[in-house]
């Protein structure tokens, strides 16, 4: 009796540590897409992308790891298992789509063209014929841009850093990416002289929402990411994390 008595009772405490287990998460992010995602000069993690990842992880009780992936692997490490979630500012595309899977919007924004402003005026391709255009490569401002710029030069860069660098270096005319990105980048000393060219871009190919992604069929795991985002901005948590970044709400 005693016997089973103690093998009852330890199997209690296994099940209730079982319940109350950490659930553990890798979440990968860019890390040169200021403010979303960065390293500041300490050599630390920082952004909104990095602050809604670790609201999450509070959130759903979840113990989390981070690592910073270049853009152009983020998807295949994804699918490699290198890690659970990308939290990067991803815009959604039919084609990610396939590959994997894509939470509710945590950000709108949209596409914009910067430059010197008294020069360029108007964004629509027709007005930029010969006009040099920078870009990050991989992104949907890229693809967007050797698709409708056509009679344009896309100059394509590593990463968005690095297309603000062929701006300021005389390099390139023009820069296309995200307005709330260049928002930032234009507020630096080195983005100041800049202003944004035309209206922002319409098109059905440029999204205006940022998600967070996980692999194919980990449908559970995007359900918790949904759950959570709900929870942090019914509570405020996400409206204190926006007020830290910008001056206006992005949700």
């Amino acid at each position: 009796m005693m016997r089973s008595t103690i093998l009852a009772v330890g199997l209690l405490l296994v099940a209730a540590s079982a319940a109350y287990s950490t659930e553990r998460l890798r979440i990968a992010t860019e890390g040169a897409y200021p403010p979303f995602n960065f390293i500041d000069d300490s050599g630390a993690l920082k952004g909104f992308d990095v602050d809604i990842a670790k609201a999450l992880c509070s959130q759903l009780q979840a113990e989390c790891t981070f690592q910073t992936v270049a853009w152009d692997q983020i998807i295949e490490g994804l699918e490699a298992d290198k890690y659970d979630l990308v939290v990067a500012s991803m815009a959604y595309t039919k084609e990610r789509a396939q590959r994997i899977e894509f939470s509710a919007p945590y950000y709108r924004s949209h596409s914009v063209l910067i430059g010197d402003s008294e020069k360029f005026s108007d964004s629509a391709p027709a007005a930029l014929a010969g006009v040099r255009i920078a870009a990050a490569e991989g992104t949907i401002q890229a693809d967007y841009a050797m698709k409708a710029y056509k009679e344009s030069i896309t100059v394509l860069a590593k990463d968005q850093p690095s297309a603000q660098k062929l701006l300021t270096g005389k390099k390139a005319d023009l820069l296309i990416g995200d307005a709330i990105e260049l928002l930032s980048f234009m507020q630096t000393p080195e983005g100041s002289e800049y202003g944004y060219v035309g209206d922002p871009i319409s098109s059905e190919f440029l999204q205006s929402s940022a998600h967070i992604t996980a692999r194919k069929g980990n449908t559970a795991l995007v359900q918790k990411v949904n759950d959570g985002l709900k929870q942090i901005k019914l509570n405020g948590v996400y409206d204190k994390i926006n007020d830290q970044y910008f001056p206006f709400s992005i949700y």
